[in-house]
């Protein structure tokens, strides 16, 4: 099947509306009309790592998606055409492994098959995003969209919606629990909506105290700005458990020091080389960890929560023909709190149709 999807042939080339091949339903696939997509810093990374460094060319990006069943495989017998689905940045992994096998699909131990930019375990070719009129996805990686929220809202949920769930459930976040986010952003925004509805009391670093009314409209009890050493040295051993979701490089020892006895700080926004010092973890038996994606337990398990207490992300919908506007203001950190592409304009444009 063809489709039209924003292209880039070559590392920071422009995304252009170019014709591509989709594979032919397998018994166990999907064919999903692409409906809304979220723009995430790692579309943007991808676009700008050159072939040497990683980066895959030509690259269809968009990993965060909403849209609408017009043919199953088959094998499949949870959903039919007209169904609307949800999909994240995995699409498939091997199943057999003990992550798998445990419902961590996103730590495969085969590696996981990525929603762009990934290899099909199939047929070997590389897998194209959905900033694109269609997608083929396995169905065990689609997700019923809840009737109740709005599709173009649920759409970061699939990327960073999950990428900070995880690691509020597998640290028991509930009431009673002393939370503390670190930044604002795409992440950092519904880290502290999910923390307050899970009942955590939640603190909000960020350098900016303009942000201040934001994060209490959010659910946030007490924000601090970091840059003020005064308000940092009153917040040491206040926490039990701290998102940081800062994805720049930057000093992590001011939030361990904020960490309670057994307390923990997960690191999930930078994912370069840290240096912390052994005794900012030894003193109060503190713990450094991470998370990244989502397995398909804990995927579901969100969006129902999110279908319980009506949470989405914070989202500005653009055009698809306004991506580079969109990677732009990304990139200068012009956004409250995600983009999401409204995909109707390149499907009217496009040659496919949903038939």
């Amino acid at each position: 099947m063809d489709t039209t999807a924003l292209l880039s042939q070559q590392v920071d080339g422009p995304l252009v509306p170019t014709t591509i091949h989709r594979r032919d339903l397998r018994p166990d696939d999907l064919d999903v009309v692409v409906r809304y997509c979220g723009v995430c810093h790692s579309d943007l990374h991808a676009l700008h790592t050159p072939p040497e460094q990683g980066g895959t060319f030509p690259l269809v990006p968009g990993h965060e998606f909403v849209g609408e069943v017009v043919a199953v495989g088959e094998a499949v017998i949870e959903f039919r055409p007209g169904d609307s689905v949800a999909v994240g940045n995995i699409v498939d992994s091997c199943g057999e492994c003990r992550m798998c096998l445990a419902g961590q699909e996103n730590f495969c131990e085969q590696f996981p098959t990525l929603t762009y930019g990934g290899r099909d375990r199939h047929d070997g070719t590389i897998t194209q995003g959905a900033y694109a009129n269609r997608y083929i996805v396995r169905d065990r990686f689609a997700y019923h969209l809840p009737a109740s929220l709005d599709p173009a809202g649920v759409a970061p949920l699939m990327c960073a919606g999950i990428t900070v769930w995880e690691p509020l459930r597998a640290a028991g976040v509930g009431p009673g629990t002393r939370l503390g986010v670190v930044g604002l952003g795409g992440l950092g925004h519904l880290a502290v909506r999910f923390g307050a509805a899970l009942g955590a009391t939640v603190t909000v670093f960020t350098t900016s105290s303009a942000k201040s009314d934001d994060a209490r409209a959010l659910g946030a009890s007490a924000v601090v700005v970091s840059t003020d050493a005064t308000a940092m040295q009153g917040q040491r051993g206040n926490l039990d458990v701290i998102l940081d979701t800062v994805a720049v490089e930057h000093d992590l020892a001011p939030y361990l020091h904020a960490l309670d006895l057994d307390g923990t700080l997960f690191s999930i926004g930078y994912l370069g080389p840290v240096t912390v010092q052994t005794t900012d973890l030894l003193v109060g038996r503190k713990r450094l960890a991470s998370a990244g994606s989502g397995g398909r337990q804990h995927t579901q398990e969100m969006l129902d929560f999110c279908a319980r207490h009506g949470l989405i992300a914070d989202v500005e919908v653009l055009p698809s023909s306004s991506i580079a506007t969109a990677l732009d203001r990304l990139a200068s950190n012009d956004v409250r709190y995600r983009f999401v592409l409204d995909l109707n304009d390149l499907r009217s444009a496009g040659t496919d149709e949903h038939r």
